[in-house]
């Protein structure tokens, strides 16, 4: 279960069943600001606000030092293998296998509940939407999933909202169905949206910034920054390990590094570029926001500290002195130009929202169905999760599979307070990715890498502490889900992955004049090292 398939190996497997190369630089960059700009900035904002107040601004410096530091690493080993599978591909060259498994696993959770929770973000939008501007009234047992007690998981009846989320279910498919259509058309679509979310984040800017009123920042930490003693996830560094979710995404782009031209190239300025222009749109919007309104937390009966969404922080935000904070709102962005005069554009705002928040929907599945594609295409997951569509070019069996199961949990779950979740499967892979990088320069210094990451010594533990860091800081409950979900993985990987591994059962795959060539069985030798191939390349 250590067993290391090698660079060579992975890039040897990417040509027997590759998928076809079409997306460049802007493309690239479009793509990851699509995955990035979404709920995090849109709605998470109103959360971030009653953990830190206006400190808050701190926190999107922090999670976005972290995300820098670790698409570095990402763009070194992107680059080295443009292949699909992310942070699952690099850790099987390193580490091996298990490791690989559990990275991939962990990709799989996060990406399966972001999209989720996009969704049901989405659904929300698009009801206030048809609401305020049709007068037409939607059943609320068809417009929210059932309340579930966090008490054991048990579904509690007593907080039931809902029955079934119907326009969640709506837009998880009509996203999949586009993707199932083929990438280029998916990423033509994604411009589009991503066009609308920059042009209404300029917009917000725009109005805010010239009616800041300074005295708005101030207390700037009213948590501190790890918060009151005796809580968790509050203050600006709790703020921080809950707004990393909006960052998340970005390394989608390296999921399409086996669709994209020259990706030694256009990969790394993918990342970087989008990053980038993603951290200095938050941090814009941040002060809008913060001095447009004010950014200050409601408190407790006592004046103690309460966490977003909790009784407390609800019953606080019914009290009349509070119904027009920030922090109280679903729809933060709006609210302010609503508070600030510019009902219209407010409103605006959010249908743009809504309107481009399926990109994100459909940079989260596309991600985890190339995850999948990938530990199928090696054997640890069924091989028909790996096969292409003959016209559409697509992993279409994966991608539907990914899709259902979205819609599902979307339909039935408030997955829009699971961001801390996602978080947790995030960071532990980007953690894996620094120490990848680390590993990689001893085992294989001379290898050519088209993108080296500088100071690397410096920058990749910088990495790997700030992902530990902000996992740390994570609500109990979220970090807790990581080792369930990955005890889950590891039954299925003994049960299955462990035996069907095709570097286990030794098929080797060499660089063929065909393309479509299989790979080719070759028993191992009596004692023999299976991670030693050299004898068979």
């Amino acid at each position: 279960m250590w067993r290391v398939k090698s660079l060579d190996a992975i890039l040897a497997t990417a040509e027997k069943k590759s998928l076809h190369r079409s997306l460049g630089a802007v493309q690239l960059t479009l793509l990851g600001i699509g995955a990035i700009i979404g709920t995090g900035i849109f709605v998470l904002t109103a959360a971030a606000s009653q953990k830190a107040g206006p400190g808050m601004m701190w926190s999107f410096v922090i999670a976005g030092a972290v995300c820098a530091v670790a698409a570095l690493c990402y763009s070194e080993l992107a680059s080295m293998a443009p292949v699909s599978g992310s942070a699952y591909t690099y850790t099987y060259a390193v580490m091996g296998e298990l490791l690989a498994w559990m990275v991939g696993w962990a990709l799989i959770l996060e990406y399966a509940v972001a999209a989720s929770a996009v969704s049901v973000g989405w659904s929300g939008y698009f009801m206030g939407l048809i609401e305020s501007a049709l007068g037409f009234d939607w059943p609320d047992m068809l417009s929210a999933g059932p309340a579930w007690s966090m008490n054991g998981w048990i579904p509690s009846p007593d907080f039931s909202v809902g029955l079934v989320n119907i326009p969640a279910i709506i837009v998880a498919l009509a996203v999949t169905a586009l993707l199932m259509i083929g990438t280029t058309e998916s990423a033509r679509v994604n411009a589009i949206l991503v066009a609308v979310k920059v042009a209404a984040l300029t917009a917000f800017i725009a109005l805010t910034l010239p009616v800041i009123n300074t005295g708005n920042f101030s207390p700037f930490t009213p948590n501190g920054w790890f918060g009151p003693e005796g809580t968790t996830g509050l203050g600006v560094v709790g703020a921080a390990a809950s707004i990393f979710f909006a960052y998340v995404g970005f390394d989608a782009v390296s999921t399409a590094a086996e669709e994209t031209k020259n990706p030694q190239r256009n990969v790394p300025i993918g990342l970087i570029g989008s990053l980038a222009i993603c951290t200095i749109f938050y941090l814009l919007v941040a002060i809008g926001a913060i001095g447009a309104i004010g950014a200050q937390p409601v408190v407790g009966p006592a004046g103690e500290a309460v966490q977003p969404g909790s009784p407390a922080f609800i019953a606080a935000c019914q009290l009349a002195d509070n119904a027009n904070r920030l922090v109280c709102s679903n729809e933060a962005l709006a609210h302010v130009l609503r508070e600030i005069n510019w009902p219209v554009v407010g409103n605006a705002l959010g249908t743009a929202a809504m309107l481009a928040l399926p990109s994100v929907i459909l940079m989260m599945i596309y991600g985890q169905t190339r995850i999948f594609f990938v530990m199928a295409r090696d054997g640890l997951l069924p091989e028909s999760f790996a096969r292409i569509h003959p016209k559409w070019k697509t992993p279409y069996i994966v991608t539907l599979f990914t899709g259902i199961a979205v819609a599902i949990a979307g339909a039935l779950f408030p997955v829009g307070q699971l961001a801390d979740i996602s978080n947790s499967g995030t960071l532990f892979a980007f953690f894996m990715v620094a120490i990848a990088v680390m590993m990689l320069r001893v085992k294989d210094p001379n290898r050519h890498r088209p993108f080296r990451v500088p100071l690397v010594w410096v920058i990749a533990p910088i990495a790997a502490f700030g992902c530990a860091f902000l996992f740390w800081n994570l609500p109990h409950d979220a970090k807790m889900v990581l080792p369930i979900w990955g005890g889950i993985g590891l039954v299925i990987y003994f049960i299955y992955g462990f035996r069907k591994s095709h570097v286990g059962r030794g098929i080797i795959d060499v660089h063929e004049d065909d393309p479509d060539a299989p790979g080719i069985p070759v028993p191992p030798m009596p004692g023999a090292d299976l991670n030693d191939r050299s004898d068979q390349d």
